[in-house]
Formats: structure tokens, C-alpha cells, sequence
């Protein structure tokens, strides 16, 4: 007898848990509730982490198909615009050391690859600002598009940072009221299980057993479904990214008009790095660290020095980074998403990303039923073990790059045995062919394109060699794509509006509905 996949529970909220929720509401709305049903239970007595302000342009695809109104995201949510990020003091520690990693893809980057050719040209111009116009807008402090630009539509690709206390909530009224998401506020007290080895139910406190046929786990670091009930174990990658803590503080602007950064800043220190979000209220910072490498007072010192007197007076807050993964994502009727699954430090904000990815996969590969799941589940962990694999090298690259060495933690992540294999391979690749979209960046599964390598290995000086002859057909039409360039890096340096003054325009008027 064939069991029919029609009760989905998720059990934890947060973003996790409600993006993972709208995301497949959203995607089996025309069943519910006649014969499909989302079930979020959570309780209030389990405190949200509620550091994970940075995201991808596809939070906008993914908000828009839920239908949320991006207008009432940037009301609610004190959200602003992220066009990438910017790091400094990666490669040599110097004060004008830094460099971009856009969200823009170099010109005509589908037609011709523009690295061996800024490279022939030996020039004092970035390759960001050679290829695309993202570094000059966020140098500027300009927005990614006008009031008069319709919802999720942009000038220049952008992505958002948002206050993750309220997004939460937010996402909490939108899958509730508009999606038909059951909303159970309940403490989780055990976890039932069958013969087979499938969770039956969870029983909770406040609403007693609550059964289901496909259980998705958001209860956090805890993994108190993945991890507690099926024991599934941790892996971790702490050999090869070695933060292992942070120190949070949210620090004031000095005034109500003060300019909003509409990129990430991560300045890299002796044995870590810091980020800095800027959100319409505040400022959101943070020291990612190894404690091998550096004591708790000496951290906290480094993000004083940074802050330079603002906030002085405020206490930060310490949380502990567990870097890795859950050795299967998907085992028997339970899938772990969020940091239930793993998690990273946040140098390329990836977390919320993998929330994205791994909801879009579960809602678009749905199991009709107990007997296909298995098959599904697989799928699901090859794709999500490959892509956390490509998270973990890329993040990697950031420190291997690096021409640092006045710290023992700059040394270690040079040392050949922490360096991934596939991440060894194609640095050896890239000494003599530099990444382009038609190389090793074809799988649907892939995370980062070859574009965001290319910023990261440029940017940090990373030498390619040049085969002049080689690329001579394609001098005139690379030498057009960055002439394309130049003018339209012009065009929206004089067009755009500044940051701040957009989103209270956004908050005051409204976007054009799409």
C-alpha cells in the first residue's frame, strides 16, 4: 500500500524554519489546505541566534514567488541593499589593501572571458572596476536603483541585508496569514519513532503528539530531530576553516543621516576577521576568530580598536562557531535545513543561502510518497554534500591567497595539509587557465560562479599566465566589453540615488508593485 506524502512538519523556527515554510507553501499552495498541509511548530522558549544579516540576490526570487511586497520587507525588516562585499586587509594587511567581490558579472562575461586580457594590460585599474561598475556605485554610497525602479528589479544586481529579529516574525505573519502555514507554539518534549526507523511524531508540552509524513528539521545547532533522534552525526571542517568564535556588537550611526554602506565590509585582523552591515538603524559588527590563535580579551580588543570609540560602552555578545556539516542531510522521513544541517563562518553569508537552495530542492522534488523518498533523499544529499564541499573551498580561497604573514593564523592557513584537495587542484589549474563559466562551473548544483572567483583571485593579486597569442582574436572584443563598461559605470554613478535616501523614499512612498 502506497503512502502518500500530505503532512509536512517543521519543527523550529527562525529564518529557517519560515523561509523553508513560505518556500514550500508557496510552492504546493493550490493542495492546501484540501490535501496538503505545513505545520511549523516552535517554542518560545528557545532563543533565535539572529546574526545572519547578509544574503544573495536570490532571497529576491524567493520572496517575490512567495509574494511578499518588497516595500513592506524594507518597512519591516529594517532592510537595506547589498551589492557584495568589500575586503580589506585580506592580502598584504595595508591600509589601502582591499578589494571587491560584486554582484555583478564582469561585461559581456558569456561572450569573452576579460581576465587574460586586464592581465595583459598590466594596469593600476582593479579587476573589479576593469570588468563592472558595482565597486564605483558602492565607493559612492549609491543605491542599486531608483524609487521608480518596480519591485525586485534592479540597475545592478543586489541582494539584502536585513535585521534577522524581525525577519522572522515578518516571514512568521506572511506564511501564516497568506499561505496557509499551521502555526504551533509548543515545547518539543520527545520524539516518537516507528519500526522502520522514521519519525511517527513529535510530542510536545503545550499540543501533545503532532504526526507527519516528512519531517524537516530547523531546531538549530541542537539538530534535535537529524542529529538527537537519528543520530546522525557531525563532520567537521575545523582542519580547514579555523573561526571558530565570534563577538557580536550592534553599534549606533552617528546620525540619523549618516550614510548606509550598500556592501559587507570584511576587514581581515591578526587572527580573524571583521564584518560590518549597515542597516538603516544601525550598524551590525562582528569579530570571527580562531580562539587557537588568539585570546577572548586580546578579540574583543581588535573590534574596540576597529569601532574606534563607537559603542565603547556596549557589551558584545559571544557566540560559538562550530564549523561543518551533518554527515547526511536527509535520513529516512527527516531532512535538517538551516543550522540543523551545519553551519560556516559567515565570510560570504552563506547561511541563508543554503536555507534558500535546500527548501527550493525539498519544495520542488516533493516526494509523492514513502516509497519514492528514498530516492529523492539521495539526490538531496548529493547535491547538498557537494554544495557545501564548494562553500568550504571558496570560503578557503579567501586565506590561501593571502600574502600575510606577521601571525600564526595567516601562516596555518597557508600550510599545504589544511588546503582541500579540489581547491589545490585548481589553484595549479588556474596558474596557466583562469576560471571562466565553460570551464569547471557547469553543474546546476554550483553555489558560486566562476565570476565570484575571479573577483576573489584578482582582486588578490592571484597571477594567471598570459598567452597573448592565444587570446589575440578576442583583444577587440574585450577591449569593447570594457569600454561598455567605462560608460556605464559613468551612466549610473550620475543616475543612482544614494543609499539612505532610497530606502526612505521605499519607507515613506512605496516601490511600483511588479
Amino acid at each position: 500500500m502506497v503512502t502518500p506524502v500530505r503532512n509536512v512538519v517543521i519543527v523550529g523556527g527562525g529564518t529557517a524554519g519560515w523561509l523553508t515554510a513560505g518556500i514550500i507553501a508557496a510552492r504546493q499552495k493550490g493542495r492546501i489546505p484540501h490535501s496538503f498541509s505545513v505545520t511549523l511548530v516552535e517554542s518560545l522558549n528557545v532563543p533565535i541566534i539572529g546574526v545572519g544579516e547578509g544574503t544573495w540576490p536570490t532571497l529576491r526570487s524567493t520572496l517575490k514567488k512567495m509574494g511578499v511586497s518588497e516595500t513592506d520587507f524594507f518597512r519591516e525588516c529594517d532592510a537595506s541593499f547589498k551589492q557584495g562585499a568589500k575586503f580589506a586587509k585580506w592580502t598584504t594587511g595595508a591600509d589601502d589593501d582591499a578589494y571587491y567581490h560584486p554582484l555583478v558579472l564582469p561585461q559581456g562575461f558569456e561572450r569573452v572571458n576579460l581576465v587574460p586580457h586586464w592581465l595583459a594590460r598590466e594596469t593600476d585599474q582593479s579587476f573589479c572596476d576593469a570588468v563592472c561598475p558595482q565597486g564605483r556605485i558602492c565607493d559612492d554610497g549609491l543605491a542599486p536603483k531608483a524609487i521608480t525602479t518596480p519591485e525586485y528589479e534592479g540597475a545592478a544586481n543586489y541582494a539584502y541585508h536585513l535585521d534577522a529579529g524581525k525577519f522572522a516574525p515578518f516571514l512568521t505573519r506572511h506564511c501564516t496569514e497568506k499561505l496557509g502555514v499551521r502555526h504551533v507554539l509548543a515545547d518539543v518534549q520527545r520524539v516518537e519513532m516507528k519500526e522502520n526507523g522514521d519519525i511517527r511524531a513529535i510530542v510536545t508540552e503545550q499540543a501533545g503528539e503532532i504526526e507527519g509524513d516528512l519531517f524537516i528539521d530547523c531546531t538549530g545547532f541542537r539538530a534535535l530531530l537529524l542529529g538527537d533522534a537519528l543520530g546522525v552525526p557531525f563532520k567537521d571542517c575545523n582542519d580547514v576553516l579555523f573561526c571558530d568564535t565570534a563577538l557580536a556588537v550592534q553599534v549606533p550611526y552617528e546620525s540619523e543621516s549618516s550614510p548606509i554602506a550598500s556592501n559587507t565590509v570584511s576587514t581581515a585582523q591578526s587572527s580573524g576577521w571583521i564584518w560590518d552591515i549597515g542597516l538603516p538603524s544601525r550598524r551590525g559588527t562582528g569579530h570571527v576568530y580562531s580562539s587557537s590563535h588568539i585570546s577572548d580579551d586580546e578579540a574583543e580588543r581588535e573590534l574596540r580598536a576597529y569601532l574606534d570609540g563607537v559603542g565603547a560602552d556596549l557589551p558584545v555578545r559571544k557566540i560559538s562557531i562550530r564549523s561543518g556539516h551533518r554527515e547526511t542531510f536527509w535520513k529516512g522521513n527527516c531532512v535538517a535545513v538551516g543550522l540543523a544541517a551545519g553551519f560556516l563562518e559567515p565570510l560570504e553569508a552563506s547561511a541563508i543561502v543554503l536555507i534558500e537552495l535546500s527548501a527550493k530542492l525539498i519544495a520542488e522534488q516533493m516526494p509523492a510518497n514513502r516509497e519514492v523518498m528514498d530516492v529523492i533523499a539521495s539526490r538531496f544529499n548529493a547535491t547538498t554534500h557537494y554544495r557545501w564541499g564548494r562553500i568550504i573551498d571558496f570560503l578557503k580561497l579567501h586565506y590561501v591567497l593571502t600574502k600575510r604573514e606577521d601571525s600564526d593564523f595567516w601562516r596555518d592557513n597557508l600550510r599545504e595539509e589544511s588546503i582541500p584537495d579540489r581547491l589545490q587542484e585548481l589553484l595549479l589549474l588556474w596558474k596557466y587557465q583562469s576560471p571562466w563559466f565553460h570551464d569547471e562551473f557547469d553543474r546546476i548544483e554550483e553555489v558560486f560562479p566562476a565570476a565570484s572567483y575571479q573577483y576573489v583571485l584578482y582582486g588578490m593579486g592571484f597571477r594567471t599566465e598570459v598567452d597573448e597569442a592565444a587570446i589575440a582574436d578576442e583583444v577587440r572584443q574585450a577591449e569593447r566589453a570594457m569600454r561598455e563598461n567605462m560608460l556605464q559605470t559613468d551612466r549610473l554613478r550620475a543616475g543612482l540615488p544614494r543609499h539612505r535616501d532610497l530606502i526612505r523614499k521605499i519607507v515613506e512612498h512605496g516601490l511600483q508593485p511588479v
